[in-house]
């Protein structure tokens, strides 16, 4: 886990990563602006109806405040991760060809694959939100209910992105279950910092990605035993 770490941290802040990152944060804010330009009004409305409950208005107004805020936040990462899961395929074989060249990358992630299991991740995701509202102004507390909250956006899409482009996907998938929550909460630290939100997806393909090849690796090489 450790290692996976290390040369995932050193392959996110390449050229070839940044580049791409910086592409899809231009692409993202584009299309986050539009949304929000178009559907404010019915935003603030949803949620100061959400809000209705509680009896003190100064409260409904701040908490109105502050959940818009996080909202359109919340719309700019998944925006970041439905193109991150759709236009990064050729940058994970750039990393494949790089650093595991004995391993075949012949399979490939399926464009109505990926939208449905993001925006499959993110009808949770949202639901998730909505019941944890309450926690998520706790200190600490809420703070560790978003990370965990930010994982489950990421964590299955993420999965499929990487795993896809292997023919033995699923053996894959399901020998390295164990360590995919840990590096989707570990990649979602970065949602916390702005800007660096932009690589919270990349990352987490990355990790995963590493993650999942030092298992073809291995598995190679007792073949050739």
């Amino acid at each position: 886990m450790k290692q996976t770490i290390k040369q995932s941290l050193q392959d996110l802040f390449s050229k070839e990563v940044i580049l791409f990152v910086i592409k899809i944060g231009m692409l993202s804010i584009a299309i986050s602006i539009t949304t929000v330009w178009l559907f404010w009004d019915n935003l603030t409305a949803l949620v100061e109806s959400f809000l209705s409950w509680i009896p003190w208005e100064w409260l409904q107004g701040a908490g109105a405040g502050i959940i818009n805020l996080l909202l359109v936040y919340i719309l700019f990462t998944i925006v970041v991760s439905i193109l991150t899961s759709l236009m990064s395929e050729n940058l994970l074989r750039k990393l494949i060809k790089r650093h595991y060249p004995s391993i075949s990358a012949s399979g490939t992630a399926t464009i109505k694959r990926s939208i449905w299991l993001t925006l499959k991740a993110t009808v949770i995701f949202l639901l998730l939100f909505l019941i944890a509202i309450p926690l998520i102004f706790i200190p600490v507390i809420g703070q560790a209910v978003m990370l965990y909250l930010w994982s489950v956006l990421i964590k299955e899409p993420t999965i499929y992105d990487v795993t896809a482009l292997f023919d033995h996907a699923e053996e894959i998938k399901s020998s390295k279950s164990k360590g995919y929550s840990i590096l989707a909460m570990i990649a979602s630290m970065f949602n916390y910092i702005p800007i660096l939100n932009l690589f919270t997806p990349i990352f987490a393909q990355i990790l995963f990605l590493h993650y999942v090849l030092s298992y073809s690796k291995q598995k190679i090489a007792a073949d050739h035993l």
